[in-house]
């Protein structure tokens, strides 16, 4: 039986409060248990050296083993939702993993699942579909591009604040609009809104790590269907990925410290995909279109709050 937009959305704003909630329940985990008590086992054990133990350190970025099991399940719940309605992985991980990490660990941690969880989206359907893709949306992806590797070199100058109000603004009113019956529809390819909200994804993923609301916004309002429309955000939201893994590779943000981290968040990030395409695969277009439009106008009202707190 498919599952209801009720059901859908209760197990979204079931995994957000779980987020928002992260620090408050940080005893009741029992996966923090598990970790902690397999550390102390570790660390008791002197067949391991100082160097084991600095290694350890390293894969861990400095965090307690409670801070990084927090982590493992913020990421496996973002790569849920990413296989749901394909989208909101870096904003769920910003939001949760900047609650008890530092901004820059928090974004470099979604460096790297975001560009495998993209790639296995963007190829759910095999090579050629994906190269169709890309060829479709060139414009996009070319303004896309340019923005994001200008904008990740200005994020120590820009005001980033400014920026994610101002998108935060537009996103919600456009998808507060559309929950009211009130759907703004793009008739054909218009290359400069193309190359427009392309551009403003770029901008918005170079300062913050996330490009999802432009491109979803493009997308329903040219009412793409849904394996369309997951398999072109992985496309998108993967070159987006790979330019932002080399910008910051260039900006120091994914460094010795930061890289292990980001790497050890693969593995959840995975595995909510997966756990997220089974549930994608259950709803029908229309269900699809309105979860998504659920989803955007949280993350609309996620990019306001990070604006008026910054």
């Amino acid at each position: 039986m498919c599952p209801s937009i009720g059901e859908s959305a209760f197990f979204l704003v079931f995994f957000g409060l779980s987020i928002l909630q992260v620090q408050r329940n940080i005893a009741t985990l029992h996966c923090v248990k598990v970790i902690k008590n397999c550390v102390r086992i570790f660390r008791v054990h002197s067949v391991f050296s100082d160097d084991t133990h600095s290694k350890m350190d390293m894969f861990f970025s400095g965090l307690s083993p409670e801070l990084f099991a927090l982590a493992l399940f913020v990421t496996l719940v973002a790569g849920t939702v990413k296989g749901m309605v394909g989208f909101a992985m870096p904003m769920v991980m910003i939001s949760g993993l900047s609650s008890f990490l530092s901004p820059e660990l928090a974004l470099a941690g979604l460096i790297l699942p975001t560009v495998a969880t993209n790639a296995l989206q963007a190829f759910r359907q095999g090579p050629s579909e994906a190269l169709a893709s890309i060829r479709a949306y060139k414009v996009f992806l070319m303004a896309m591009a340019g923005l994001l590797l200008v904008s990740a070199q200005l994020v120590s100058l820009v005001p980033s604040h400014v920026l994610l109000l101002a998108i935060g603004l537009a996103v919600s009113l456009f998808t507060a609009m559309q929950l009211m019956g009130v759907s703004p529809r793009f008739t054909g390819a218009s290359k400069p809104l193309e190359a427009l909200f392309g551009g403003v994804a770029g901008a918005l993923g170079g300062v913050s790590g996330i490009w999802g609301p432009p491109t979803v916004m493009y997308l329903n309002a040219r009412d793409v269907a849904k394996q369309e429309a997951l398999r072109i955000q992985g496309v998108i939201y993967g070159v987006g990925a790979i330019i932002l893994l080399i910008s910051h590779l260039g900006s120091g943000v994914l460094n010795a410290r930061t890289l292990p981290f980001s790497a050890a968040m693969l593995v959840p990030s995975v595995l909510g995909l997966w756990l997220g395409f089974k549930l994608h695969d259950r709803i029908d277009q229309k269900g699809f279109r309105r979860l998504t439009q659920i989803v955007l106008f949280l993350a609309g009202l996620n990019l306001l709050r990070r604006g008026l707190m910054g």
